[in-house]
């Protein structure tokens, strides 16, 4: 048969990439041998590791045991180079503990951003308020502080996760007591936060919307284990769902996914939550579901691709609202392509289900895109090729080969310019 059967079995996630790479970025602050355990064996981990490097740290990386030795010296450097930082966004999270360490940090500004976006903006205005002078120079984001930094009352304008990890990691060794109001409450946040107070620092109120941190004068290192990738673990779980499945997902506080819990159960899945695990039962047709991205608990703007997709084949009509980045729906245009009738409006995208998919050579432009297109071709008609699945191994440790692991006909194939991910018949049959 061509087309995809319901996925069956059992998958483990590792450590959220989300997490992992600020862990990485934290050990800067502690003069010494830390180590991380639970780190996916992703792309992203190699380039933050090479970042750390240039740094002046002693960096062993080894994937298979999931396991990354960082040992870091009296005398950082200070300079993280354009040519790492255009690879890898989250590079940016070097920025708060090289200004509090070293007095003086230079991170190249990130390709297609500039220092009034969102993003860059509310990094910058962080550290400018715990008295840190900042400005772009030549294409680097510069933060000077050579008298140290001072703690202050900080409210961010938007929880940007980035700024919040930015701000906690410079105010742990700042002089005195620094309050962020409007603060991220993501697991990630939370995780950040245990690693950072398992070296000594004063920090309360971590998965809330204000957090008060008391500076120290110094940081020890630590051994401290990531936390699971819910993002990870919600892709395996819209897998389940969308295929008409039976999904036991282990590896995730499925606590993390609370709304998107919901979101399954009203589109009709069976979703168990078990200690570190989550089963997910899929029904013979989904239920199209609204679904709004906000910041934590709200739904996760790197889970709408899988929305989408999910829709495309329900019963009835949604509307998926995406409120965090307005370049998310490039998977609807793809999407198109396989037959969906979506309809994109501003920030908002307006899906009307179709029984089944039909295969067409597509193209993923990030992470969640591209795993999100190969989800779509497993409830395909046809032999669907995705191209761009290099995105995929960045956030991903073998997704191609877990899928198999469920059930999935999936080959990945080298290509001249990008791989490709091509989906044909499920072992398993037809679905339901």
């Amino acid at each position: 048969m061509v087309g995809g059967g319901p996925l069956l079995g059992e998958v483990r996630v590792v450590g959220a990439k989300n997490s992992a790479l600020k862990l990485m970025a934290a050990a800067l602050l502690a003069v010494g041998e830390s180590v991380l355990v639970n780190v996916p064996d992703i792309v992203d981990v190699s380039i933050m590791a090479e970042l750390l490097r240039r740094l002046g740290c002693a960096v062993e990386h080894d994937p298979a045991a999931g396991r990354v030795v960082i040992d870091v010296p009296e005398r950082l450097g200070h300079r993280a180079d354009y040519e790492l930082v255009r690879a890898m966004r989250a590079s940016i999270s070097v920025l708060g503990p090289l200004t509090v360490r070293c007095g003086l940090a230079d991170v190249a500004v990130p390709g297609g951003d500039a220092i009034g976006s969102r993003g860059l903006d509310l990094h910058a205005a962080g550290l400018r308020s715990l008295g840190a002078t900042v400005h772009v120079d030549h294409g680097y984001l510069v933060a000077e502080a050579p008298n140290g930094l001072v703690g202050a009352p900080i409210e961010l304008a938007f929880p940007s996760v980035g700024a919040t990890e930015n701000v906690l990691m410079a105010a742990v060794l700042a002089h005195g007591t620094t309050i962020v109001d409007n603060a991220a409450r993501e697991p990630e946040i939370v995780d950040l936060a245990l690693m950072l107070q398992a070296m000594g620092a004063g920090i309360e109120g971590a998965g809330s919307s204000t957090i008060v941190v008391t500076g120290v004068a110094a940081l020890r290192p630590v051994e401290h284990r990531v936390v699971g990738d819910r993002i990870a673990a919600g892709t395996f779980a819209f897998a389940a769902a969308l295929t008409g499945g039976d999904v036991m997902v282990r590896g995730v506080d499925p606590r993390h996914l609370g709304i998107v819990v919901d979101s399954l159960r009203s589109a009709g899945a069976t979703v168990t939550p078990e200690p570190a695990a989550l089963r997910v039962v899929g029904p013979r047709r989904p239920r199209a579901i609204d679904v709004a991205t906000l910041p934590y608990p709200g739904f996760p703007t790197d889970l709408q691709p899988f929305a989408l997709v999910l829709d495309a084949v329900a019963t009835g009509a949604a509307m998926v609202t995406e409120n965090m980045f307005e370049a998310r729906f490039h998977t609807a245009a793809e999407l198109a392509r396989l037959g969906a009738d979506v309809r994109v409006d501003g920030h908002h995208a307006l899906v009307r289900g179709v029984e089944r998919l039909s295969a067409a050579p597509v193209v993923g432009s990030d992470i969640r895109a591209a795993a999100a297109l190969v989800l779509a071709g497993l409830v395909a008609d046809g032999v669907t090729t995705v191209e761009g699945v290099d995105h995929v191994r960045r956030g991903y440790v073998d997704f191609a080969a877990d899928l198999r692991a469920l059930g999935a006909d999936v080959v990945t194939e080298p290509a001249e310019d990008l791989p490709a991910v091509v989906l044909g018949a499920g072992r398993n049959g037809a679905r339901g």
